[in-house]
């Protein structure tokens, strides 16, 4: 697993300590791939609801509060395959 990918899991257990109301997955392109759900964060590759894709940087500064994932959305720098609305909640939390 990438550092990338296991800061990555731990940000996300640290905002979503309960896990999601859903199956989310979250792509990093060169690093790897995180699935959240009920159970938590974890880095694994399974179909999910909906299919989140950023950078590496980009993901960071989402999860660090710097960018706003509805920004990084409008702008491209995020891609959203999947329930738009479990996306909207998921980017609520973030």
């Amino acid at each position: 697993m990438s550092e990338v990918i296991a800061k990555a899991v731990q940000m996300l257990g640290a905002k979503l300590p309960n896990g999601f109301d859903g199956v989310a997955k979250f792509v990093i392109p060169g690093e790897g791939t995180i699935m959240l759900d009920p159970d938590g964060a974890r880095a694994g590759d399974t179909p999910a609801d909906v299919t989140l894709t950023a950078e590496a940087e980009v993901f960071e500064q989402i999860l660090s509060g710097d960018m706003n994932p509805t920004a990084a959305f409008m702008t491209g720098k995020l891609t959203v395959d999947g329930d738009m609305g479990l996306a909207m909640k998921l980017g609520a939390v973030l």
